[in-house]
């Protein structure tokens, strides 16, 4: 039993890594291809069928690169840097209800990689030790635009999760645990919690935006200012760590959104399709539905870039500090008192 219990989870755990890296992969084409079509242009149309082997050569182009040190005394923390940023991309999914549960040769199969109580508190754990990844790089670059970017990057990545953490705080009175799965499984059917938290949704995307970097808020990268921000120094598949961790904090961040906000794996009519066709079916569709949700959210980041110029420095500390930390602390309150009255 514990020996089908350790394949099982391990196979959730390889299959997550691939499926986040395929995406972390392939959103680089989507990026390309929807600045393309915002701006009346083709985009990438030449590895492959309509550019679908693009990534592959972008990788293959980042592999064979010529692999160079700066002139720095801190040559292990030049290396370290970008893997720090990678690991903790990929840890946050270890906490993801992917989907409710599968029945596969009479068990039945969790499609979580583990199930803790603490799940919100690890994720924001997590986020909080992957800015050390680019204060490490920036400061070990030995260049004082890098350092810059990474100092710029620590304080809007504080800044923000200040705000991020009390909005989520709404949700965990609501239903007083922290358990993705639990808050998952309360969104049934379409009571999805946008519906009931929609100013919460809304400071939590604004924040998620700031935490991946993206723009509006990628002053850590700005070229008019600061080169190519914090990772000006490196090259090969070092710089493509960075950018790998980029995209795939996205891709975690756009699946947050839908577990959080958007209902999960929960979709309307599941329990009519699970009555009728059954429960794996019933299963499968949500994991797709997941899937469709987080495909909107990747969108809608890729949809902003293109779309919203980037803040100035202080106008990006004055929406964190100002506003949307004021706006999540009223939105603690007002659940506080429709809870007080419901019960």
């Amino acid at each position: 039993m514990e020996n089908a219990i350790i394949i099982e989870k391990g196979v959730i755990i390889l299959a997550v890594f691939a499926i986040t890296m395929l995406f972390a992969m392939y959103s680089t084409l989507a990026e390309r291809k929807i600045a393309a079509w915002i701006q009346d242009r083709r985009g990438p149309n030449r590895a492959g069928k309509g550019g679908i082997l693009q990534p592959l050569a972008d990788g293959l182009k980042l592999f064979s690169k010529e692999e160079f040190m700066p002139n720095t005394p801190n040559t292990f923390l030049f290396v370290l840097g970008p893997t720090i940023s990678m690991t903790m991309a990929l840890m946050t999914s270890a906490v993801i209800p992917w989907g409710s549960t599968l029945e596969i040769g009479g068990r039945t199969v969790v499609l979580q990689a583990t199930d803790i109580n603490v799940a919100m508190l690890y994720v924001f754990a997590v986020l909080s030790v992957s800015v050390y990844g680019i204060i490490i790089g920036g400061w070990a670059s030995n260049n004082k635009f890098s350092l810059m970017s990474a100092m710029r990057v620590a304080s809007q990545m504080i800044s923000y999760e200040i705000a991020m953490g009390l909005s989520i705080v709404a949700l965990l009175m609501m239903y007083s645990t922290m358990s993705l799965s639990e808050i998952a499984a309360g969104q049934h059917g379409m009571a999805w919690n946008i519906f009931y938290q929609p100013l919460g949704f809304f400071i939590f995307l604004i924040c998620s935006f700031a935490e991946t970097n993206r723009t509006p808020f990628d002053l850590a990268e700005c070229e008019q200012e600061l080169i190519g921000g914090y990772h000006t120094e490196y090259s090969s598949m070092r710089m493509g760590f960075y950018l790998f961790a980029e995209y795939a904090a996205m891709f975690i961040s756009s699946t947050l959104l839908a577990v959080l906000y958007l209902g999960a794996y929960n979709y309307p009519g599941m329990d009519w399709v699970a009555e009728n066709w059954g429960h794996n079916v019933s299963g499968i569709i949500g994991i797709l539905a997941l899937f469709a949700k987080i495909c909107f959210f990747i969108f809608v980041y890729m949809w902003v870039r293109w779309t919203i110029p980037r803040f100035r420095y202080d106008q990006l500390m004055n929406l964190g500090w100002k506003i949307l930390i004021p706006l999540s602390i009223i939105n603690i309150i007002i659940t506080a008192i429709v809870i007080l009255i419901q019960n």
